[in-house]
């Protein structure tokens, strides 16, 4: 994880510096919370803030609802996809990276079985 990325989840703007970044009232942020759409997490008096990564979400939802006509509920499930897209993305490259190292310690160890250069498909004999 970079510094960026750890300060991309650092809650730091309260609602009115969110809501007028990403160009909404906070009233509607509140109802995109409402909708479950946004989670933003709250400091020990209640008040809600909202992190980077939270405004690009607000970003995503505004534009789903605003520019693309989507519903609250179609923004929701294709949030939901997305944020479930990206976590097999994760899973597929987590796993990609075990069987690359896998893979190129097997091969360092010489471990491995010879492949003829035909890919295995040698004849024997004068076979037409």
């Amino acid at each position: 994880m970079t510094p960026n990325d750890e300060w991309a989840a650092e809650p730091c703007f309260v609602i009115s510096v969110a809501a007028r970044i990403v160009g909404l009232h906070a009233q509607t942020l509140r109802q995109y919370e409402r909708a479950g759409l946004i989670e933003p997490l709250r400091s020990q008096g209640r008040q809600r803030l909202y992190s980077m990564e939270d405004l690009a979400r607000l970003r995503r939802i505004k534009t789903l609802t605003d520019d693309m006509g989507i519903n609250l509920a179609g923004a929701g499930v294709v949030l939901r996809l997305s944020d479930r897209i990206r976590e097999l993305e994760a899973e597929i490259d987590a796993l990609t990276q075990g069987t690359a190292g896998r893979h190129r310690s097997h091969y360092a160890t010489g471990s491995h079985s010879q492949i003829p250069s035909n890919g295995g498909n040698e004849r024997h004999g004068n076979e037409c």
